[in-house]
């Protein structure tokens, strides 16, 4: 599967999911996403190769031994490197494929946000909400 982010300077190519995808709720996830959760799942070192852009990458250690790596231009995140870990943690998100399964659990719910709804008594559009 191939991946990219935002802007399109960076690709990646993975060859599978080593882990359930997750969704995690804690502050340093929402805070490096500005989302009220991050949808990640493990992907061997071994089994990922940048295939575009990796003079654009840049990163940030966000706790002692976690790395997490950035477009440089666009900004978006696109794994994390924990030390001492065989694997990176991918951000799903950024997959221009679908990986053909669905979240199975989440962590962190200490830390979620109060206002996050979503679900079927919530309008949702397939685009832009109507006179827009």
């Amino acid at each position: 599967m191939k991946g990219s982010c935002l802007c399109g300077q960076i690709q990646y190519q993975i060859e599978k999911l080593e882990s359930p995808i997750q969704h995690c709720s804690c502050k340093t996830c929402r805070k490096a996403h500005s989302a009220a959760f991050n949808t990640a799942a493990a992907v061997s070192k071994k089994g990922f190769k940048w295939i575009r852009g990796e003079d654009k990458i840049s990163g940030y250690e966000s706790s002692p031994g976690k790395v997490r790596y950035f477009c440089s231009n666009c900004g978006s995140q696109l794994i994390a490197e924990k030390e001492g870990n065989e694997n990176y943690v991918l951000r799903v998100a950024t997959l221009d494929e679908d990986p053909g399964v669905k979240a199975e659990f989440g962590i962190w719910k200490s830390h979620e946000v109060s206002w996050l709804e979503y679900g079927e008594h919530i309008p949702a559009h397939q685009a832009w909400q109507p006179g827009r």
